[in-house]
């Protein structure tokens, strides 16, 4: 679980980045789901864009995703999802105590 300080410092470190998937009419699907924990195993950071025929709202979307990869929800910001995993092997960031 992440606190508030290590929140902030994540969604700084995120503000740059650019959305690397996008869920669509489809929606979340078993695929996405080991491509995103893949990416995350890789970056740590990421984020995913709801496209506006996604017919989930982006709530559930980010419930899917944060179950599916088991990572932590950052941030919900518009159609954008900010999710957070440590890396096992490749750690590149360091969290806030």
């Amino acid at each position: 679980m992440l606190t508030g300080k290590q929140k902030r410092f994540l969604r700084a470190a995120a503000h740059h980045l650019k959305p690397i998937f996008q869920v669509g009419k489809g929606g979340v699907n078993e695929n996405m789901v080991k491509q995103i924990v893949d990416a995350l195993e890789a970056r740590e950071l990421i984020k995913v864009s709801v496209l506006q025929n996604c017919e989930d709202d982006r709530e559930t979307v980010a419930e899917q995703l944060t179950a599916g990869a088991g990572a932590e929800l950052v941030q919900t910001i518009g159609n954008t999802i900010v999710l957070y995993k440590e890396s096992k092997e490749n750690k590149q960031i360091i969290l806030p105590r």
